[in-house]
C-alpha cells in the first residue's frame, strides 16, 4: 500500500519492521497455545472502570475532531453481530467476529503461560490491551497511520495508566510483546512508560475512551466548524474530455461506461482499466465545439434494463446542418463480435426535436422501474423561454421543456416507439402524448431512487436538478402529470408575474432551491443507496457546475421537508487513508452510481469538449464503513478483445489542518447546457490574491474588470479595441466598437470565430484563437450596447460591415458582452 505521497506502508497482512531492538515480529506473531477460557470481570487495578468503557459509545452533540482508522487503513464499522470477547466494541470498532475470536484465543494462550497469582492481578489489563486492536482508533494507538515508524506491538498508553500497570503487571509484557527493547526497560518504571507513550496524547489508552472531542460523534458523518459534512474521494478515472455521463449496464459485469461530450463512450472494467477501443464513437455525427461552455454535444446514454438479452443502448446527442440544430435520441445494438462495443451501423433514430437556440439542450435518458424510457429536454434556449405566448415549457403541444416518457419495446408497423397508456395527457388533443411532466427549464442530471436497501422506502422517486435563470437553482421531485412552474416561477419565486398569478398554473414547488450567490448551475445527483457507507443511506448528493459546491439533502421523516448540508473535503487527517484524496476539479458536470450503488461525480478543470482535464471521483465516508466482506461483488466475466489501458491515479492528498474548501471554479465562456442569465449579474465576490491551485490543475480565481481606456485621437467608425482585465496577456479581452461617435460593447450570444477573426485582423493579429462569450473578460456596464446579433463571413473589414441588429438595437444584457483571444502564432501549428 502507498500513501498519497508515494511512500510505501504495509497493507493488511504485510510484515512491518520492528521497533528498534524488537524481534521482528508484529502483532500477529504470538502463536497462541490451545485456547483458554476468557476471564470476564477480572480485576484491573488502576485500569478503566466499566462506566468509563461505556463512555466510548456516548454520542453527544459536540464537534468532533476524530479521525477513526483501523489497522487495515480503513474506517471502522459496526460488526454484523455482537462481539463475545471485546464486547465493548460491539457497537462500533475495527473487529468482526473472526478477529474477536482470534483475540480470545490469544487471551487464552496468555492465561496458560502465566502463573495464577500474576494472572489474577493482570487479566483485566491483558484484556484491555488486546482489545485495542478493535478500537476505532487502532491505527493511532499502534502508530499504523505513520509510515515512518514501525507498527507497535503494544498500544500507546497514557502515563498514569502505565505507571499503575507497571507495579503489578510489568512481567505481562514478556508474553504480550516480542519487543526485546521493551523487555530491557522492564526494571525502569519511567523509561518503560515513556517507551509506551504516544506523541499525540489525545489518543493514548485509556484516556481516548472518555475524550468527548473524539467520541461525541464517533461513527457518524461529522460536520466541521462551518457545518460542512466531511467526506473524502477516491480517483477512479482521469484524462477525460468533459465527461458528461457515467452509467452501468445492469448486467452483472460491473463495468461502467463513460461518455465524453465529443461523442466517445469508453468502457471500464471493475479493476479500473479502460478498453483502448471505444464502446461507441459518434463523434462525426455529434455537434459541439471547443468553446468552453458549449452546451451541445453527446449528452446522455442509457442501457436497456434487459441489456444482457436485448443488447440495446439509447443515446442523446446534438446534431446540426447549416443553421438548423436539433437533438436526437437513437438506439444502438451491441456488436456481434465484441461485447465491449456497439454496432455503429445499427443506429435507429427514435426521436428528433428541433432546437431554436444552441443552449438548453437537456440531455438525460433514464429507464424507470416501469421499463419506459424517460427523456429530459430543455426549453429551447435563450433567456426567459421566449417561444410562443407562454414559452415552450408551458406548452403541452411542444416537446421542449418537458419530461417525456415513451415505450421503446414491442413497437408495431415500424413505429420508433409507443405511448404508454397511463401517460397523463394521452387523451388531451392539445397535448403531445409523450409528455410526462412539464414546466421544465433545463433539467441537468436526474436519477431514480433505488430505495432503502432493507425497507425499500423511497424506491422509484425521480430527482432532478433544474438549472435556473438569473436568481435560483432548484431540485425537483418529478411526478406524473405535474407542472414544475417554468417560466412562471424560478425556484420558489415568480419570474413571469402575470403567468405566475394564473390560478390554473397548479405548479409544484421544488424540494430545495438556492440563490446564485451559492452557485449558478445545478447538477442533479443521486440518493445514496450503496452498501459500503451506511451513514450515507438516504442522503441526496448533488452539486453546482459554476461554484464547485457539493451539497446534500436529507428528508426529515414524515414532514416532506428536506435538511440541507454542504459537503466539503475532510479536515486535518480525516482523508489521510492510502489511496484517498481531499480535493477535486471544480466544474461538476455529472453524478453517477455504479452497479452496486456506490456514488461518483464527474468534473473538470477546463470545461471544453476538447480539454482532457476530466476526472471521475468516488465518494467515501471516512467515519464508517460496512463490515468487511459484506459488500463483496463477483462480476460476471467479459471477453476482452481490445488492449487494456491500466488506470494510473494522478491526484494527490493535500495536507491541511482545516477542511479543504471548495475549489475555486474558473468561470467558462458559458456553462455547458446553460444559458446566461438575462438580468444583471451581481458584483463578484472578492477572491483571494492567490487562488487555490489544485495539484495538476489550473489556477482558479475571478477576473477583475477595468475601466475602458481612452484614445488620444478620434477613432474611425467601426474601430475596435480590447479591454483587458488585470493580469491578462495582450491579444485577449472584451471587444468594444466605435460607432455613431461613441464607444460601446458587442453583446451577442451567437458570437463566433468568424466575427472574432474580423476583430483580430483589425487589431493587427494574424489569428483568432477563440471567440469569447458571456463576458468572460468582464462587462462594460459603463458603456452602451452598440451591436447585437453580429454575423460575419470573416472577410469583412469591420464589424459594421457584418450583418447585425442595427447600431444600438439589442435584446441582451452586458452579461453577454463578447470578447476575443488573438495571436500572432498559428494555434494549430
Amino acid at each position: 500500500m502507498y500513501l498519497s505521497g508515494g511512500q510505501k506502508v504495509p497493507g493488511p497482512g504485510s510484515p512491518r519492521p520492528p521497533r528498534p531492538g524488537g524481534s521482528g515480529a508484529g502483532l500477529a506473531s504470538l502463536q497462541p497455545s490451545p485456547p483458554g477460557v476468557p476471564i470476564r470481570g477480572a480485576p484491573r487495578p488502576g485500569g478503566m472502570a466499566g462506566g468509563a468503557l461505556l463512555a466510548l459509545l456516548a454520542l453527544r452533540a459536540l464537534r468532533a475532531w476524530a479521525h477513526p482508522q483501523c489497522l487495515d487503513f480503513r474506517p471502522p464499522f459496526r460488526p454484523p453481530r455482537p462481539l463475545r470477547f471485546c464486547a465493548q466494541y460491539s457497537a462500533f470498532g475495527c473487529c468482526g467476529p473472526e478477529r474477536d475470536a482470534a483475540l480470545a484465543r490469544r487471551f487464552g494462550a496468555l492465561a496458560a503461560r502465566l502463573d495464577a497469582a500474576l494472572w489474577a492481578s493482570c487479566a483485566g489489563y491483558a484484556l484491555d490491551l488486546l482489545c485495542q486492536e478493535c478500537s476505532p482508533y487502532a491505527a493511532h494507538l499502534y502508530d499504523a497511520e505513520d509510515p515512518s515508524t514501525p507498527l507497535r506491538t503494544v498500544p500507546g498508553l497514557c502515563q498514569d495508566y502505565c505507571l499503575d500497570l507497571w507495579q503489578p503487571c510489568r512481567a505481562l509484557f514478556r508474553h504480550l510483546s516480542p519487543d526485546r527493547e521493551l523487555w530491557a526497560l522492564e526494571g525502569n518504571r519511567a523509561k518503560f512508560c515513556r517507551y509506551l507513550a504516544l506523541d499525540d496524547t489525545d489518543y493514548c489508552f485509556p484516556s481516548l475512551l472518555v475524550n468527548e472531542n473524539l467520541n461525541s460523534n464517533l461513527g457518524r458523518v461529522v460536520a466541521d466548524a462551518r457545518g460542512c459534512l466531511q467526506l473524502c474521494l477516491e480517483e477512479v478515472a482521469n484524462g477525460l474530455r468533459n465527461p458528461v455521463a457515467m452509467v452501468h449496464a445492469r448486467d452483472g459485469t460491473h463495468r461502467f461506461f463513460v461518455a465524453e461530450q465529443v461523442g466517445l463512450v469508453w468502457a471500464y472494467l471493475p479493476d479500473g482499466s479502460r478498453l483502448e477501443q471505444p464502446f461507441l464513437n459518434a463523434s462525426r455525427a455529434v455537434l459541439t465545439s471547443p468553446w468552453e461552455g458549449d452546451e451541445r454535444g453527446f449528452l446522455g446514454l442509457a442501457f436497456h434494463p434487459r441489456f444482457s438479452r436485448s443488447r440495446k443502448v439509447y443515446v442523446y446527442y446534438s446534431v446540426g446542418l447549416g443553421l438548423r440544430e436539433w437533438i436526437r435520441i437513437s438506439e444502438f445494438r451491441g456488436s456481434e463480435d465484441d461485447e465491449n462495443t456497439l454496432d455503429h451501423g445499427s443506429e435507429r433514430i427514435i426521436l428528433e426535436i428541433e432546437e431554436p437556440a444552441s443552449n438548453h439542450n437537456g440531455g438525460q435518458l433514464l429507464f424507470g422501474d416501469d421499463g419506459y424510457l424517460y427523456i429530459f429536454t430543455g426549453d429551447g434556449g435563450m433567456a426567459g423561454d421566449p417561444f410562443g405566448k407562454f414559452g415552450n415549457a408551458q406548452n403541452k403541444s411542444a416537446l421542449l421543456g418537458k419530461v417525456l416518457r415513451i415505450d421503446v419495446d414491442g413497437t408495431e408497423r415500424g413505429l420508433p416507439y409507443r405511448i404508454p397508456r397511463d401517460n397523463p395527457f394521452v387523451d388531451d388533443p392539445a397535448a403531445r402524448p409523450e409528455v410526462y411532466a412539464l414546466g421544465v427549464r433545463n433539467m441537468w442530471r436526474c436519477s431514480f431512487d433505488r430505495g432503502d436497501p432493507v425497507s425499500g422506502a423511497g424506491r422509484g422517486r425521480l430527482f432532478c436538478g433544474d438549472v435556473g435563470q438569473n436568481k435560483f437553482e432548484e431540485v425537483d421531485l418529478v411526478e406524473r402529470g405535474r407542472n414544475y412552474g417554468w417560466r412562471a416561477r424560478e425556484g420558489f419565486e415568480c419570474y413571469d408575474r402575470k403567468l405566475c398569478a394564473n390560478a390554473s398554473l397548479d405548479d409544484v414547488l421544488p424540494i430545495f432551491a438556492y440563490p446564485h450567490k451559492m452557485g449558478k448551475s445545478v447538477t442533479g445527483g443521486y440518493v445514496y443507496r450503496g452498501c459500503e457507507y451506511p451513514n450515507l443511506n438516504g442522503l441526496y448528493i448533488f452539486g453546482d457546475f459554476m461554484s464547485g459546491r457539493l451539497m446534500s439533502l436529507r428528508e426529515k421523516p414524515g414532514t416532506n421537508q428536506w435538511q440541507y448540508s454542504e459537503i466539503c473535503m475532510g479536515r486535518g487527517q480525516t482523508c489521510a487513508f492510502p489511496g484517498l484524496i481531499n480535493n477535486y476539479y471544480p466544474h461538476i458536470i455529472s453524478f453517477a452510481e455504479d452497479e452496486a450503488g456506490e456514488l461518483y461525480f464527474l468534473s473538470t478543470g477546463v470545461p471544453s469538449a476538447t480539454a482532457a482535464h476530466g476526472v471521475i471521483y468516488k465518494m467515501i465516508d471516512p467515519s464508517r464503513r460496512a463490515p468487511p466482506g459484506q459488500c463483496q461483488i463477483q462480476p460476471v466475466q467479459v471477453t476482452v478483445r481490445s488492449r487494456l489501458i491500466p488506470f494510473v491515479p494522478k491526484e494527490k492528498f493535500i495536507r491541511t489542518p482545516e477542511s479543504t474548501p471548495r475549489p475555486t471554479a474558473r468561470a467558462p465562456t458559458k456553462a455547458p447546457r446553460r444559458s446566461r442569465p438575462s438580468a444583471a449579474r451581481p458584483a463578484p465576490t472578492p477572491r483571494p490574491a492567490r487562488p487555490t491551485k489544485r495539484p495538476g490543475g489550473r489556477r482558479g480565481g475571478g477576473r477583475r474588470r477595468e475601466r475602458p481606456g481612452t484614445t488620444m485621437q478620434a477613432p474611425s467608425n467601426g474601430a475596435v479595441r480590447l479591454v483587458r482585465p488585470a493580469g491578462q496577456r495582450p491579444g485577449r479581452g472584451r471587444v468594444e466598437v466605435f460607432a455613431g461617435g461613441r464607444w460601446g460593447t458587442v453583446c451577442d450570444d451567437g458570437w463566433d470565430s468568424k466575427a472574432a477573426a474580423v476583430v483580430c485582423r483589425q487589431l493587427g493579429f494574424a489569428y483568432a484563437v477563440r471567440a469569447s462569450k458571456a463576458a468572460e473578460f468582464g462587462e462594460g456596464r459603463a458603456l452602451p450596447i452598440l451591436l447585437d446579433d453580429v454575423r460575419c463571413a470573416g472577410s469583412e473589414r469591420s464589424l459594421l460591415e457584418c450583418t447585425h441588429a442595427g447600431v444600438g438595437t439589442h435584446n441582451c444584457k452586458h452579461q453577454e458582452d463578447a470578447g476575443v483571444v488573438c495571436s500572432h502564432e498559428d494555434p494549430d501549428a
